[in-house]
């Protein structure tokens, strides 16, 4: 087994490093964002404004779960895990995944009430619609910010927990309509709305959940990185085939077992520094983690 090589601590450092300062811009964000639309709600009379502050604090949730997983995932090997510990990634994927399923279930659910008793709908003032308008931009804003910094160090973690934050920002964009529409006396409009963006958000719980979890239960690498993987150790020189190549996500990472088919008739030190540089080669990937080699003598025609 090939050890963890500095490159990729240097890269799991940086993964770690853009996390949490992503992850703290989106905590103090949401921190006032919260309290902003809370207080406006109370104040202008707008019960939308006030549910959409608290669905902010999920965020705040989300945000805590994302520096506890990047906090956990960074650290070295143990003697309890002795690949590391990015399926930390992994399991934050999935509880953001729920909790967006969640979360689009819950404005499912009020939009239907509403609908079914729409007296319950307030009437309410216009510094509602401004704050609304504001919310939506800073939250648009935080999640262009926090998709760009987790496609640059390629983190579904991040990428889930910046879809979360568009979540907030369509949550914003149905309370803005709603209070636009009250205002102008169609009161059926918040509803109507919450129901098309309560599914979006719903579906895409479900997809990030099910990505999440299919990892956890050792998926492989997709059909085209596997392929990739096979034609640069079957280019080592020395190796004469490869067969039984196999591959398990580990957060972002993916470890490899492979059987190296080599000339019987080497020694087994001229063996084992050909199985090195196949390792070496595939781990020259950013994305492997580790490679477990197998050398499997044949006979070579001379």
């Amino acid at each position: 087994m090939a050890p963890l090589r500095g490159d990729a601590e240097d890269g799991l450092a940086a993964r770690q490093a853009t996390a949490r300062l992503s992850t703290l811009v989106s905590v103090a964000v949401n921190s006032v964002l919260s309290v902003v639309q809370i207080v406006a709600g109370l104040l202008s009379g707008s019960s939308g404004l006030v549910a959409d502050g608290v669905h902010t604090l999920s965020d705040l949730v989300a945000d805590f779960v994302v520096l506890f997983a990047g906090h956990q995932g960074g650290k070295a090997p143990d003697e309890d895990h002795h690949y590391g510990h990015q399926r930390y990634e992994n399991a934050a994927s999935l509880a953001l995944g729920l909790l967006l399923l969640a979360v689009g279930i819950g404005m499912l659910w009020s939009a239907a009430h509403k609908l079914q008793h729409p007296e319950d709908i307030p009437h309410v003032t216009s510094v509602a619609l401004w704050v609304a308008l504001a919310t939506l931009v800073a939250k648009e804003s935080l999640f262009r910010y926090m998709l760009a910094a987790a496609q640059r160090v390629r983190s579904s973690m991040l990428v889930a927990n910046a879809w979360h934050a568009r979540s907030d920002a369509a949550s914003s964009l149905v309370v803005a309509c709603g209070i636009g529409g009250n205002l102008l006396g169609y009161h059926l409009l918040d509803p109507v709305a919450a129901i098309v963006v309560g599914l979006m958000v719903a579906r895409m719980g479900w997809g990030f959940s099910r990505e999440a979890l299919r990892d956890l239960t050792d998926r492989a690498a997709d059909a085209e990185t596997v392929e990739a993987l096979r034609v640069l150790i079957a280019a080592t020189p020395g190796v004469q085939g490869v067969h039984d190549l196999k591959t398990r996500k580990m957060g972002d990472m993916i470890l490899v077992d492979v059987h190296l088919e080599v000339d019987g008739s080497l020694s087994v030190a001229q063996g084992h520094a050909i199985a090195t540089e196949a390792s070496n080669r595939a781990m020259a990937r950013a994305d492997v983690l580790n490679v477990m080699t197998h050398v499997d003598p044949v006979s070579v025609p001379r």
